[in-house]
């Protein structure tokens, strides 16, 4: 008895398989990047530090043991003491909460502020977009660094409480520099506006609020991410600039830059190390991480970039 064999279907196609979505394509090359990668794991490492760090110490902020002034590194306190007898592991912790806190509200309100103002330039044009640029022409001219100096000392004789002067601080940082991310979103709100998505929204009559905000601005993400990720290092800097001249965060509450400002006598440079390297180690490596992100970030988000 014979068994014939069955015909072989061949009209059966195989299953084709699905593209991936853009932002799974961008994930998949930001992993590929080792020192991205590398700079995300650093930068998490220490914001978890920051943040859960002093809930374990057995120090307290407002610690002071004279007898303990000015000591280098032992068990009992692993980056040793400030003149005050603080525990200087202590102090960076609580420091790092506060410079990453600055750095980060900072850049969110540039996003805001940069990406509503560029998106209105770039779809409206004409008389919109003269008055929104020759507005960044005006920010942009002033030399940022001075100015926020001028007005970290007008701070100062305002005798602003310590507290709210973060929040200051942040809202002048931020406003100060938007003008720049709004250049870059109105410069890919131009190019988008004459794509064939854009006809199809005037073709169904949609609200300019609906094409702004559903339409336009989702697809300026990539850049807005990599501006405000390269952003969040320079607002750290700035405010650690200002704190070391003592017109950012001022004591008691402890930043990164005016713990460095303690070690501005020719001793404690010299012979009190442990006071001034801890806090500008982390600012160097912060700041090394978040670029190291964004450079990450802008090799995967780019479309034009080679596999």
């Amino acid at each position: 008895m014979s068994i014939e064999a069955a015909p072989l279907n061949t009209n059966a196609q195989a299953p084709v398989k699905q593209p991936d979505s853009p932002w799974r394509v961008a994930v998949r090359r930001f992993t590929r990047n080792r020192l991205a990668v590398g700079g995300l794991f650093i930068l998490v490492l220490m914001i978890i530090i920051c943040i859960f760090g002093p809930m374990i110490s057995p120090y307290s902020l407002n610690d002071y043991k004279v007898i303990d002034k000015n000591k280098a590194p032992y068990a009992e306190h692993w980056l040793g003491t400030d003149k005050l007898g603080r525990d200087i592991l202590l102090r960076v912790m609580l420091a790092g909460r506060v410079s990453i806190m600055v750095g980060i509200i900072a850049t969110a309100i540039t996003v805001i502020l940069g990406s509503i103002m560029g998106a209105l330039a770039g779809f409206y044009r004409n008389f919109v977009d003269t008055i929104i640029m020759r507005v960044c022409e005006i920010f942009m001219s002033l030399p940022s660094l001075p100015l926020l100096i001028i007005l970290g000392a007008v701070l100062s004789d305002m005798k602003v409480d310590p507290k709210d002067r973060i929040y200051y601080l942040m809202l002048i940082m931020g406003i100060l520099a938007w003008p720049y991310l709004a250049r870059l979103v109105r410069g890919q709100i131009l190019t988008l506006r004459e794509q064939e998505f854009m006809q199809a929204t005037e073709a169904l009559g949609l609200r300019d609020r609906r094409k702004i905000f559903k339409h336009l601005l989702p697809n300026t993400i990539p850049i807005i991410i990599v501006s405000a990720t390269l952003g969040v290092a320079g607002a750290i800097i700035s405010e650690s600039t200002l704190s070391y001249l003592g017109l950012g965060v001022v004591p008691p509450t402890p930043s990164w830059g005016n713990m460095i400002s303690e070690a501005n006598g020719l001793i404690e440079f010299r012979k009190r190390p442990w006071v001034w390297i801890p806090p500008g180690m982390c600012i160097l490596i912060t700041v090394v991480s978040i670029n190291l992100i964004g450079d990450g970030l802008r090799d995967a988000l780019d479309p034009k970039m080679k596999k």
